[in-house]
């Protein structure tokens, strides 16, 4: 397994929408391995194929916290159904939006079909942090950051900080 790096905001890769997967071969399998150890690493809870700069459907993440067992989950080509009308507030935070953390208002509930490690077909009715992690990085998959959902203000306000610190780190 490799760590790969992770794309961060502006970096215009971030925004392109991510293609169907064929099929669940071994050659995804690596990169579903790379990512979650890419993740683990940052440390983070999820992770979408775009944020390593991989433009496909695939999304990992392990929502287990730090005393428990690894609980790694892989979603592939997933799509949403059935988002509840009611909303909730998460506080969320993102590895491509490093060290910003915001409120995002998102469906309460969703049942998300997708195609597991194997290739398998599943369906999972999602709540809460869980709910809210997958809207997450499936809005990665269609090119959405989670400061799009803020102000204006705010998502430029991020922005700039962002590009200044990346103008400083390639100085250094």
């Amino acid at each position: 397994m490799t760590i790969r790096p992770i794309l961060t905001a502006p970096d215009p890769r971030l925004r392109e929408v991510s293609k169907p997967v064929d099929k669940v071969d071994d050659g995804l399998r690596a990169l579903m391995d790379d990512m979650l150890e890419t993740m683990y690493d940052a440390p983070g809870i999820g992770l979408a194929a775009i944020q390593v700069g991989v433009p496909l459907r695939v999304i990992v993440m392990d929502l287990a916290k730090e005393d428990e067992e690894p609980a790694p989950r892989y979603f592939v080509n997933p799509e949403i159904l059935d988002p509840s009308e009611e909303l909730a507030v998460y506080e969320e935070g993102c590895l491509s939006v490093p060290e910003f953390f915001d409120e995002v208002e998102r469906p309460a509930r969703c049942r998300v079909r997708y195609l597991d490690y194997n290739g398998d077909e599943q369906v999972l009715d999602a709540e809460g942090l869980l709910a809210t992690c997958i809207q997450h990085e499936m809005d990665h998959l269609e090119g959405v950051l989670f400061i799009d959902h803020l102000s204006r203000l705010k998502r430029e306000r991020v922005l700039k900080k962002l590009k200044k610190e990346q103008r400083l780190a390639a100085a250094e």
